[in-house]
């Protein structure tokens, strides 16, 4: 987007302290990195990163400002969008550049039935969280280098409302859905939530992790931070199993751009198969623990 409209792509770094991460970003494509390094930016508070973004914006004026919708992402950019006045399209599944300058900013709707297509004419910047993993990752240019800029923001260390007292970070031996490069997904097909032992079998044969569609987990059949889809986690696996799941729009929104889709089903014509790698119609009661077996006897014949 930066190139089609004649800019650079600029990364904003905040932080207690740098390290090597400007160099990480010129690798990933920044042609700027603004650097604003102090211990209030540590551990992340909404206030001391608001102010921070928005002495940046009104500074440099940038035409466009993005931030992943993560946690973090998501708690900062409204904050910074509220206090600069202007739009913000949250939960972005696309962006493109349209006649006249204007960002296209693309995302599901009412539920993931559609795909809503926003502008924001008469605010600058246009700003936009973006759904990570929805987007390739781009080549690591291993020499690739840019220019840093240093800033000083004056309001910096003054005293903020939030003051964080402790971290608590939750401890799990699993992998997380949304990092693994296998995931084996169930849907309302599995019957029960004690059929997902199977899908966690098949997972822990590939190292692996267990999604699950909205349906499985509003049964209570499994915790809401397996959940791939619009409302849940966007994943883009090497292989993404299907397993018992239909293929409402709501979840392929969540899942479609994975590299290799297996989809497993007793219905030939769930949604599911129309974007498919490879669709297995039949029992999946048969069909999964006979692919656990088969890739435990492949991987033990090639010494994994």
């Amino acid at each position: 987007m930066a190139q089609e409209l004649g800019v650079e792509t600029a990364g904003l770094l905040l932080c207690s302290k740098v390290g090597d991460l400007v160099g990480e970003a010129f690798q990933y494509g920044a042609d700027v990195v603004y650097v604003v390094e102090n211990a209030s930016l540590e551990p992340f508070r909404t206030e001391p990163y608001a102010e921070v973004i928005v002495h940046l914006v009104q500074e440099y004026r940038p035409e466009i400002l993005l931030f992943g919708a993560t946690a973090i992402g998501r708690d900062v950019a409204g904050a910074v969008a509220t206090r600069l006045g202007t739009g913000l399209t949250a939960d972005c599944t696309g962006l493109e550049i349209e006649t006249g300058r204007l960002l296209r900013q693309n995302r599901p709707a009412f539920g993931g039935n559609i795909i809503a297509t926003i502008v924001t004419p008469h605010s600058n910047p246009e700003m936009a969280t973006v759904r990570p993993r929805v987007m390739p990752m781009p080549a690591r240019e291993e020499n690739r280098a840019g220019k840093v800029v240093y800033e000083k923001v004056p309001s910096i260390g003054l005293d903020w409302m939030t003051e964080v007292l402790h971290v608590a970070r939750e401890v799990s031996s699993s992998t997380r859905v949304e990092e693994a490069e296998v995931v084996v997904s169930g849907g309302r097909g599995l019957g029960n939530g004690k059929n997902f032992a199977l899908l966690e079998e098949l997972a822990g044969v590939l190292n692996g992790a267990v999604g699950a569609s909205k349906a499985a987990v509003n049964s209570g059949w499994i915790s809401p931070e397996h959940q791939v889809g619009q409302t849940g986690k966007t994943v883009r696996p090497r292989v993404y199993f299907a397993i018992g799941i239909s293929g409402a729009v709501q979840h392929l929104v969540g899942m479609e751009n994975s590299d290799t889709i297996v989809a497993i089903n007793s219905d030939p014509d769930a949604p599911i198969f129309k974007v498919a790698t490879y669709g297995i119609v039949g029992d999946l009661f048969e069909i999964v623990p006979a692919l656990t077996r088969e890739f435990k006897k492949r991987l033990i014949e090639v010494g994994a």
